[in-house]
């Protein structure tokens, strides 16, 4: 999921009430919830080496606890920072606010901190571009494919959680009431339960989904395996890949009437023959990089570019359609080239269309 999302959740699973066991619990478990995408800091090597350690180590659950050690630890220090800070304070209010806060549990701090993290691992499992959990043990990619990277209902039901206690304590507060030291439970409570009942909608529907794609006929074709990638707003649609022993079939599956509807021209992909500009490109970095990750890879030797270099493509078909947040088939995000010269040495790879230095 995209950052944003990620943070919410900590927060919102801090607010359900983590919060009242262990002072600091939301800086942690907020900070946590996005740790693991650390490892977009590779993308100061280019933009393969971000791709290829992108949800990497820190998205397995053999890193997620030394995850959770540092961001202990980076807590520990801000709250020694914060005592001496604070010095030999001993007015009335200060007082006060201990007494309302609770009390330092480095143990406890170190659980939510995992338990955030494990948040980070789940809701990227939910969308289609996958995480390893078990590598370097197991390098086989998981992904659930329900929901789209960016999930508006999830996103406003976080931030009404965070934002809603607020707006209504500025109500009792006008009234005189009583300002309460923890807020929110209930509506972080409700927002939880509401993300988990739509991840079992769409769980269901894509399940349908799929046995639409594969019962759907593409000319007598035999099926050997099909995928549905999710949309956002909307859990009954669903864009569907059939793959045959020739060609790949996409289609859009309306999961609430029952429909699938495909293009025999437009919506067919034929597996490109294999060339020996294909096979040096995929022994590529770029190349081992994006098979090793791609469920559905497009390997096209597209021939002798105006530099005279020829352009070998990789696109992956689970990113083949249009939302508001993608750009669809003409140019589908995750895209990558190799240029290889007259003697089939690679002179350049790009990846989203940034070049590798």
């Amino acid at each position: 999921m995209e950052p944003i999302t990620h943070f919410m959740t900590g927060a919102v699973l801090a607010r359900s009430g983590f919060n009242r066991k262990a002072a600091y619990a939301t800086l942690a478990m907020t900070l946590a919830a996005e740790a693991p995408d650390l490892d977009t800091l590779w993308l100061i090597r280019g933009p393969i080496a971000n791709f290829q350690h992108h949800r990497g180590w820190t998205h397995t659950f053999i890193g997620l606890p030394f995850e959770a050690a540092v961001i202990v630890g980076f807590i520990w220090l801000y709250h020694r920072w914060r005592l001496r800070g604070k010095g030999s304070q001993t007015d009335q209010q200060t007082l006060h606010q201990r007494k309302q806060a609770a009390p330092v549990r480095w143990g406890l701090l170190y659980c939510f901190s995992l338990i955030a993290l494990l948040s980070h691992l789940l809701l990227d499992w939910t969308n289609t571009y996958g995480i390893r959990p078990f590598f370097p043990f197991d390098p086989h990619w998981y992904a659930g494919s329900i929901v789209f990277i960016f999930e508006p209902v999830i996103f406003i039901l976080l931030l009404t959680a965070l934002i809603a206690p607020s707006l209504f304590g500025l109500i009792n507060s006008e009234i005189g009431a009583r300002r309460p030291a923890f807020r929110g439970r209930g509506w972080a409570i409700f927002a939880l339960l509401a993300i988990v009942a739509l991840w079992a909608l769409r769980f269901i529907e894509h399940a349908k989904a799929l046995e639409l794609a594969r019962t759907t006929d593409y000319n007598a074709a035999p099926v050997s395996r099909v995928f549905a990638s999710p949309f956002p707003l909307n859990p009954f649609h669903w864009e569907t890949i059939a793959e045959t022993p020739q060609f790949y079939q996409l289609a859009s599956v309306d999961t609430l009437n029952n429909l699938a509807a495909t293009s025999t021209q437009a919506d067919v992909f034929y597996k490109p023959p294999t060339t020996l500009a294909t096979l040096v490109a995929k022994r590529s970095w770029l190349g081992e990089a994006y098979l090793d990750w791609s469920q559905y890879p497009i390997v096209t030797d597209i021939g002798t570019n105006e530099e005279g270099l020829t352009t070998v493509t990789f696109r992956d078909l689970r990113f083949f359609y249009g939302t508001p947040f993608l750009s669809g088939r003409q140019d589908p995000p995750l895209s990558g080239a190799v240029f290889l010269n007259a003697d089939r040495r690679i002179v350049r790879m790009e990846l989203g269309n940034r070049i590798q230095h």
